[in-house]
């Protein structure tokens, strides 16, 4: 067995047995990056099926070592689907769309990334650097699914989109020097 089907089994075994205490509703997940912390509240009961998808990839420690891989000044910043040496991770199975839920793609809103096709998000997210309306859920098109918003760390997510950047290879909007997420955590209730 190769060490890329031995790796993606421990994922998938690790995501599917892990047990969540994660009540719907409201969770704060703290993005750590080598660039700062940028805290942001999940909205389980908007997004349920997209918060409990982001959560198990949490729990999996799945985003741990990922990249910001595209980062837009005036757009947004996205990432959770490549490694250092931008490799593409392996990931669970698509998420539904949930993008009619009323939450629209406004600054400091964490959406998910996905193909063309509707419900085909995966793991990578992106934080609305700017208002943009046009992503959203627009009479009956469907848009791309916003679960979250920045409570705190909107700095870094700015410190971030205007990065210098590089093309290289199918990447156009590359970070020059690697921005890292580090881990993601889930805070505990004090």
């Amino acid at each position: 067995m190769n060490k890329f089907l031995i790796a993606a089994t421990l994922f998938v075994a690790t995501c599917f047995l892990s047990t969540f205490s994660h009540a719907q509703g409201s969770v704060i997940a703290i993005i750590k990056t080598n660039q700062g912390d940028i805290k942001i509240l999940l909205d389980g009961d908007k997004a349920p099926e997209t918060v409990d998808n982001f959560l198990k990839y949490v729990d999996a420690g799945f985003y741990d070592g990922t990249v910001f891989h595209r980062t837009i000044a005036d757009f947004m910043i996205q990432g959770g689907g490549y490694d250092q040496q931008l490799a593409e991770k392996i990931t669970l199975p698509p998420v539904k769309n949930e993008s009619s839920n009323g939450l629209s793609n406004v600054r400091g809103t964490v959406a998910m990334a996905r193909k063309s096709a509707p419900n085909s998000a995966t793991s990578q997210f992106f934080i609305n650097v700017v208002d943009n309306l046009y992503l959203d859920y627009q009479n009956g098109r469907s848009g791309y699914t916003v679960f979250a918003k920045v409570v705190e760390g909107m700095d870094v997510v700015d410190k971030i989109a205007n990065t210098k950047t590089v093309r290289k290879g199918a990447f156009t909007d590359l970070p020059e020097v690697p921005i890292v997420i580090q881990t993601v955590v889930i805070e505990q209730p004090s």
